[in-house]
Formats: structure tokens, sequence, C-alpha cells
């Protein structure tokens, strides 16, 4: 799938390519793709591969076409402090774009299926983190991934305001889907060959709206157990994500700088900061915290 814009010579082109077709259309979405270059998702002998406008695939590694993922950022109607679940997470290429715009106070969840994916994903967060000039630029929501079926998510899980599935999801499977989000939430799938945004506008009742034809491969179906039932998928904020909001709420309120050994010219603890902050925080600092923030 892809093929709708003219191939880039580095990302910036891309993004342009993808303003020009109008499959970028608001500020917001295009600061996240130009904040991170689609070529360090790649393997290094596929980078020359990474502007073009194609989905690529080795291994169990996966990335659509930048036209899909497009449309899938402006579908979702991103905004700071909100809940995000990307189902089928891969790369970690989509959630990295989200956490940028979630900022601080978010919550950026993603399930995978395949646990080498996932240890592929973590290593090209650690390296944005460290090494992209673009992280000191946005207050960042980071993403946490988990292995495991997003059909077998428990029924008594949180719910989200922002759900995307990036497997093809057949009619049997849209009740599950739409159960995920919260009332006023937003769900983008890819169902029945169409990308499909469907908004739930109260606790029985949604709007649906098909945005393009697409053709992604189908959710691959749950495995039972020998005891007949099947595994679940625990979703919960870890602790250290909590943490890491409580200081930066505690930080903004008392008008503190974020310590500024974030430059990697500046310091060998750079990518350890924010942790080693927090452990100090947590021994040294009584925690007031609102409740809203324990989701």
């Amino acid at each position: 799938m892809g093929g709708a814009v003219s191939a880039g010579e580095d990302n910036d082109d891309l993004i342009d390519n993808l303003k020009e077709a109008y499959y970028i259309r608001s500020d917001l979405v295009e600061r996240a793709f130009r904040a991170i270059d689609r070529a360090d998702y790649y393997l290094d002998e596929y980078r020359e591969n990474a502007y073009k406008d194609l989905a690529w695939r080795h291994g169990n590694i996966h990335l659509s076409a930048p036209c899909i993922y497009s449309e899938v950022m402006e579908a979702l109607d991103l905004h700071p402090r909100i809940s995000f679940l990307n189902l089928g997470s891969g790369t970690g290429y989509l959630s990295t774009m989200v956490g940028l715009i979630l900022g601080p106070f978010g919550v950026n969840h993603g399930i995978e299926l395949h646990a080498d994916v996932i240890e592929y994903a973590y290593q090209k967060l650690d390296s944005f983190i460290k090494t992209s000039d673009s992280f000191d630029k946005f207050e960042f929501c980071e993403p946490s991934f988990v292995v495991g079926n997003c059909l077998e998510i428990p029924p008594e899980s949180r719910q989200y305001d922002r759900v995307y599935c990036g497997a093809g999801v057949q009619k049997d499977h849209e009740k599950y889907m739409k159960n995920l989000i919260k009332v006023g939430g937003i769900l983008v799938m890819p169902l029945e060959e169409k990308l499909t945004k469907i908004t739930r506008t109260g606790p029985n009742t949604w709007e649906t709206k098909k945005i393009i034809s697409v053709s992604f491969a189908p959710l691959i179906l749950p495995k039972h157990n020998v005891n007949g039932k099947p595994k679940t998928v625990p979703l919960r904020k870890s602790l250290f994500i909590f943490y890491q909001q409580c200081i930066k709420k505690y930080m903004a309120v008392n008008h503190f700088q974020r310590p500024n050994l974030l430059r990697k010219s500046q310091s060998p603890f750079y990518g350890r900061t924010d942790r080693m902050f927090i452990e100090n925080f947590k021994n040294n600092h009584i925690l007031f915290i609102e409740p809203n923030l324990i989701d």
C-alpha cells in the first residue's frame, strides 16, 4: 500500500510531498513527522527506501506507507494530555510521533505480537531519546510496549481516548475494538479494506467515517492455552512513567528547569538523566498527586 506521492530525497522532502498531496493537513502533525526521521526506523541496508511512499517489511518488522501514517495521524485528532493505544505497535515509529503531541501528561501504550519487534522498537526509542536533536524541542510522552495479542485485552482494562489498529479488522471484531475507546474517543482502523474513523458519541452510539481504501494483513487470532482459556494482555501504566509524570508536574508548578544534562555532548549520563532524577526525587520528596494522574 502506498505510492500516492513522489519519493523524497530526505525526510523533509517526503513531508513536503505529503503536504502538497494533502495527506498532512495540520501543523501539529507536520511538526511530529519532521521531528522523526523515517529512515531511522529502517535497517541500515534498506535506508535508501525510507523516503518512498511505500510500506516496508523485513521478517516481523513492518512500517506502513507514509501516506497511511499521515491519514492515521490526522484522523486521530491528537492533542496533549490524552491516552493513546497502538494495537500492533511495530517499530514504535507511529507511537513516538504520537508521543511528541501527547506531552508529559499523556498515556502512550502499545501492544505488539512479536517480542523481537518490541526489542527493535525499544532500541529505536532509546536512539531517538539519546541522539535526536528533536527530543529537546518537545515535551515527550514516552511510549511503553507489551508483548501480546490485541484481541486478548481483558474487558476490565481501561479505555482510551485514541486507539489505532495496524492490522485488518473484520466485522466480527468491530464491537470489541469500539469498546476500547471512551465516550468522545476516536478509533482508527482498517475495517473491511477501508481505513475507518469511528468516534464514540455515547455509551452505545458511534459515528463512522470511511477515509481511504487500504490493504492490511488481517488480525492474527489468539491461541488458547492448554486449559482452553485465552491469555490476557495487562495494560497498566508503569511505575516509572507514573513517577515521571508526577515529577514533570511538580517541576512545572514550582518553576524548575529540567536538569541541563540532556545534551549528549555535555554529560556521560545522557539518556539516564530522567531515571536518575526520578530516583533522587522519590527518595527526597513526598508526592501530592492529583487523582486524575493515576489512570
